[in-house]
């Protein structure tokens, strides 16, 4: 089976919480996290608006079914990643690497300094996967502080924040100071 990875389209939002939800029955399989198997999804609203945004990709198959996604938002000099899912049936084969090689070219292109989200720090599929693919934990930013705060007072145990530094543009010149900003005030915890 193969996938491409492309820019989300608003014509593909109303069928990414489906696989949000797919992808979140893995966590079945750890008891204290089971519930988040039925929590809400990301709302068709918030695809709408990072699609418009330019920063959302997603992954289809050759049939064009949608596989996976990452909603993500420029925020000051980071590019936040708000959500991530692949298909429960199409994990494993290297395309959630593919999306998040896709938002690592586009916050380059932008010349912004890092990749940034949070997640849960012993899920094997969350921090240690991210870990594997240059992101480090961050715990001197006070804005990535606050949303893990925010997630443990709804009730999402042992989360973290983490940061993939972006060290200059893929053609090796210095990262230009000025970039666009676009701040949200909701928040999807990345789950996946």
């Amino acid at each position: 089976m193969s996938w491409t990875i492309r820019v989300a389209a608003l014509a593909d939002a109303s069928a990414l919480p489906q696989v949000e939800f797919s992808a979140g029955r893995r966590f079945l399989a750890i008891p204290d996290l089971a519930w988040l198997a039925d929590a809400d999804e990301m709302p068709v609203e918030a695809h709408q608006r990072y699609i418009a945004q330019g920063t959302e990709w997603v992954a289809v198959n050759e049939s064009q079914e949608l596989v996976g996604f990452l909603a993500a938002e420029i925020v000051n000099r980071d590019l936040h990643i708000w959500e991530f899912a692949v298909h429960g049936d199409v994990q494993n084969r290297g395309i959630g690497r593919q999306l998040i090689n896709a938002a690592t070219v586009f916050a380059r292109e932008r010349h912004l300094e890092s990749l940034t989200l949070t997640t849960f720090t012993e899920v094997s599929w969350n921090a240690p996967w991210y870990s594997r693919l240059g992101f480090e934990m961050s715990s001197g930013d006070e804005r990535l502080a606050a949303l893990v705060r925010t997630e443990t007072e709804r009730g999402w145990p042992r989360r973290c924040a983490m940061r993939k530094t972006l060290y200059g543009s893929p053609n090796g010149r210095e990262m230009s100071r000025e970039v666009t900003v676009s701040i949200s005030r909701e928040h999807h915890p990345t789950s996946s």
